[in-house]
């Protein structure tokens, strides 16, 4: 019983990071129409500037989370700006431009950091016990981080003219352009705020898993799963999806196996696509 509710906490852990990436994964896509490809790149690189923040400059772990996040979402809303900006109706383009920033990142990774993990621990360590359960302290201090961000962005998207505006802009934006929103202004800062919650996952989840030039790979995967399963340009489903995936990988990790688990999550993701095809809150998010 101890490993079923153990389990059942890390996948909330899970869930919650997950969310984080699908929301700025979706984020993009629902306002912009831009699938990012570089989503794991700026994940891997907010982990390697929270590692530089803490290892050369001495930072305190929350100032390089900080700045891991300003440093992801300043370099996204540059991006947006000079390149993705010219070309943001044209899919294929952007796509393009995406998987070539992934590409660059990743390389200049490697090259500044070379290919072994750097040491890189997170400030928290040991186990909560309650009762006969035990509990990483690291995965709770995640799992409050993640949520916190996560109700921080509803709030922002929900409660606040810039959150309205880029609904907006999702909804339709030709309708929304005539009430007197700017693009040109909006789509920068919402594809910075995506890649900033890329980095803020990054430099939170790197010291417990792993950091490397590559360490983006699987996250892109899991990412692109989770927006698939939830529904492209869905936040609701976002959330719903990060935590179903988050279930899956902890329960069957424990019980099944690490490639066992990997298949489980491919047929449950197949069989509920079989039945919704647009995902379990999908809906056509743009009229552009």
């Amino acid at each position: 019983m101890h490993e079923f509710l153990t389990a059942g906490v890390i996948g909330i852990s899970l869930g919650a990071q997950y969310a984080l990436l699908a929301l700025g994964f979706t984020l993009i896509f629902g306002i912009l129409g831009v699938i990012n490809f570089a989503h794991g790149g700026f994940y891997a690189l907010g982990g390697y500037v929270a590692y530089a923040a803490v290892s050369q400059l001495g930072l305190p772990f929350p100032l390089a989370v900080l700045a891991a996040v300003l440093a992801t979402a300043a370099l996204g809303a540059l991006y947006e700006l000079v390149l993705i900006e010219r070309l943001v109706d044209d899919q294929l383009a952007t796509m393009m431009l995406t998987l070539g920033l992934y590409l660059v990142i990743s390389t200049a990774l490697l090259a500044v950091f070379g290919p072994q993990s750097p040491e890189f621990i997170f400030p928290v360590k040991g186990t909560l016990r309650a009762g006969t359960v035990y509990l990483p302290l690291e995965n709770l201090v995640v799992l409050a981080v993640c949520a916190a961000a996560i109700a921080a962005l509803y709030l922002v998207l929900y409660r606040t003219d810039f959150g309205r505006a880029l609904r907006a802009l999702a909804d339709d934006r030709k309708v929304a352009t005539t009430q007197g929103m700017r693009p040109r202004l909006l789509f920068p800062l919402a594809f910075g705020l995506a890649t900033g919650l890329a980095g803020l996952t990054g430099a939170l989840v790197t010291p417990i898993l792993a950091l490397s030039p590559s360490a983006g790979d699987p996250v892109l995967i899991t990412s692109f799963i989770t927006v698939i399963l939830g529904g492209l340009g869905s936040i609701a489903g976002a959330v719903v999806a990060a935590i179903i995936v988050g279930f899956v990988e902890a329960y069957a990790s424990v019980y099944l196996g690490g490639s066992a688990g990997a298949l489980m999550l491919f047929v449950i993701v197949l069989v509920i696509l079989l039945a919704r095809p647009s995902g379990l809150f999908g809906r056509e998010v743009r009229g552009a």
